[in-house]
């Protein structure tokens, strides 16, 4: 009896993965209906359900769904996703649980990236701008991983935090410097503020390919991530490559954060809230951890979204300011408990 016990103990410990995979996918779902619904104008369910089935150029309402309502819940997913993996990669590699592409200075790297190309190359086609945010998410991600590998001591998640704090300062004052003296403020200022409103389909169409081949890459080093966990060692001594596990996976991190910036902006704590959350539900398998805090990654900032444009109607919240409500409160509690732990 008590064998079959554990048995269906164990059964029910391998299969709630599956159950929160199941949760995260129907959450979405559900986020992206409201979503599609919510704004200035309220779009009612059955309106949605008759522009998929018989979709009427004539109308305003399916007009509205199609090429704003639509695009920006997609957009919304795919960036709470892109961040969330990124976040869950950086604190799996850098085996800090502070770890966040918004706190360690790989987001104002592609801002200031974006500053650059704003005020020297009047650079503001998407592609320009997406790849200038990936030259300055790569700067900002491999300073920290330089910075991680090349100290002698082991960097305690506190000190390393202040590091990426340190370049993040930097990296913004420079942003503000260049936005300043070259008259880009105003176009800059919608990066700092991070927000969805003006979302589109070529969004979507560049974010989709790049948040899945960051996810297959993430994918591919999941096994040695869970290793990691358990200490350099012994990773190494169970034939992990320490070097390969890190570069690919800032590479997958340089990909999300820098595709997610230069079209959402500056959205915070995304990265730093979902692993948490999600290895409190599903474990420490990241092969789990994974593609679910994509899906809670996309569910939060759908919701945050939605909550934007819905706290001062007909005028937007920068998503950025409702994100980081949340995050920073989530960021002193994790700061206090690893100053305990010391």
């Amino acid at each position: 009896m008590p064998s079959l016990v554990k048995t269906s103990k164990e059964q029910a410990m391998n299969s709630r993965p599956l159950i929160w995979l199941l949760i995260g996918l129907i959450g979405v779902a559900i986020s992206i209906t409201i979503s599609i619904g919510s704004g200035a104008v309220w779009i009612p369910p059955s309106v949605i359900i008759e522009s998929f089935t018989s979709f009427n150029p004539e109308l305003l309402e399916h007009h509205l769904i199609f090429e704003v309502r639509i695009p920006r819940a997609l957009t919304a997913a795919l960036v709470g996703a892109a961040l969330a993996i990124a976040g869950t990669l950086m604190q799996g590699v850098t085996r800090n649980p502070l770890a966040d592409p918004s706190i360690i200075g790989i987001t104002q790297g592609s801002g200031l990236a974006i500053a650059i190309a704003l005020s020297f190359f009047s650079s503001n086609s998407y592609w320009g701008l997406l790849g200038w945010s990936f030259i300055g998410a790569a700067l900002g991600a491999v300073l920290v991983l330089l910075f991680t590998i090349i100290s002698r001591e082991q960097l305690s998640p506190v000190t390393l935090t202040l590091a990426g704090a340190a370049l993040s300062m930097l990296f913004s004052a420079l942003s503000t410097g260049l936005a300043l003296y070259f008259q880009v403020a105003q176009d800059l200022s919608f990066w700092f503020a991070g927000g969805l409103s003006g979302s589109k389909w070529v969004h979507v169409y560049i974010l989709f390919p790049i948040t899945i081949t960051g996810l297959l890459i993430a994918l591919t080093m999941s096994r040695s991530l869970t290793t990691l966990t358990m200490g350099d060692d012994v990773a190494t001594g169970l034939g992990h490559s320490l070097h390969r596990v890190r570069w690919f996976s800032i590479t997958a991190v340089v990909l999300l954060s820098g595709a997610a910036v230069s079209i959402a902006g500056a959205i915070g704590f995304i990265g730093l809230v979902v692993p948490h959350i999600v290895r409190s539900l599903v474990g420490v398998d990241y092969r789990y951890i994974l593609p679910t805090s994509a899906l809670i990654g996309a569910f939060l900032l759908i919701i945050a979204d939605i909550g934007a444009r819905m706290i001062n109607p007909p005028f937007e919240t920068p998503v950025g300011a409702i994100t980081a409500i949340i995050g920073v409160p989530f960021f002193l509690y994790l700061a206090r408990m690893k100053r305990r732990n010391v």
